[in-house]
């Protein structure tokens, strides 16, 4: 316990570091650039294909438990649009991304740490936190929420297409349920979760990364720690968000 609290704190000055003495607006737009680069750009192709499948898998479970003859056929297209647009995309591809970017982003900065880089930063009189996190919170917090926006789209085509070719649905069908009741609510509480997801994953795995002591397998076990404190955010502040979004 006192060394969770310790870690939290230390989270916390980080943090105030970070947003407090800001760098030259010129190199801190150039590094945030390449971090979108690195984070967004470079993270299509797993979304992409997670999303695809995601979105097949529970368009074809849920037509083939649809035994109720009381429940309209548009009932799948309406379950696989909701499924996929308050859930699956922003938390379980968040969860994949925590994976990816978040041992990326721990290992890259662990890596200067333990080489002595960020030593060298700091005496050359560089805010070292600022320079090396925050262009990747800043990426993050941008191009979070348009890899989602991409995943939705994705999954609900991956769900139109699974039940095309397993010939349980019909496209007039699929769309009428994917536009039942849409609130354009659900898309808005979707992307502000994956905002605080995505700013969760980039900061916590700087932490680790930045706090890393010893060699390579020092390094390993930071991004290791980063995944699983990252999920574990991921997790928490999604039932918060859900409690003070959708059920307040």
């Amino acid at each position: 316990m006192k060394k969770i609290l310790e870690n939290i704190g230390k989270y916390c000055f980080m943090l105030w570091v970070i947003f407090s003495k800001p760098e030259k607006f010129s190199i801190f737009r150039k590094r945030t650039f390449q971090e979108m680069q690195a984070i967004g750009v470079n993270s299509l192709p797993i979304v992409a294909l997670m999303s695809v499948f995601i979105g097949g898998v529970i368009a074809l479970q849920t037509a083939s438990n649809m035994d109720n003859p009381i429940l309209p056929d548009y009932t799948i297209g309406y379950i696989t649009r909701s499924s996929t647009i308050l859930e699956l995309s922003p938390t379980i591809i968040s969860l994949i991304l925590a994976g990816k970017v978040g041992s990326n982003v721990a290992s890259e900065i662990g890596t200067m740490r333990i080489t002595e880089q960020i030593d060298a930063l700091e005496i050359m009189g560089v805010n070292s936190l600022t320079f090396l996190v925050l262009p990747k919170i800043i990426a993050a917090i941008i191009f979070f929420p348009i890899l989602i926006t991409f995943s939705m789209t994705l999954a609900i085509l991956g769900g139109w297409i699974s039940l095309l070719l397993a010939d349980l649905s019909n496209t007039e069908t699929y769309v009428l349920g994917i536009r039942y009741f849409f609130k354009v609510g659900d898309i808005v509480y979707a992307l502000t979760k994956t905002v605080v997801f995505g700013f969760l994953i980039v900061s916590i795995s700087s932490f680790y990364g930045y706090y890393a002591k010893g060699g390579s397998l020092d390094v390993g076990r930071s991004s290791t720690q980063a995944i699983v404190s990252s999920s574990v955010a991921i997790l928490i502040a999604n039932f918060l968000l859900t409690q003070m979004i959708l059920l307040a």
